[in-house]
């Protein structure tokens, strides 16, 4: 019985699903709009500085917790 019912959940859900996938419209895309204003560039960069930003500080983390292992195991 506990089958039967997983499978008319999933059955319903994926009804629901398609039935919001036809109510979409199919004009242009905010990815259309900022590349043909040029601003993609803007996007591009902020992305780049918050990538940079992450792995500058995953670096120095690591270094920090090298330093404490370090300590750690000459004690």
């Amino acid at each position: 019985m506990l089958n039967f019912m997983k499978k008319v959940a999933l059955t319903l859900f994926l009804l629901m699903l398609t039935v919001q996938l036809f109510a979409q419209q199919q004009g242009g895309s905010l990815s259309d709009d900022v590349y043909a204003s040029g601003k993609i560039y803007v996007v591009v960069a902020c992305a780049v500085l918050i990538l940079l930003g992450l792995l500058i500080f995953l670096f120095t983390l690591d270094r920090r917790l090298k330093k404490i292992e370090k300590r750690n195991l000459e004690k």
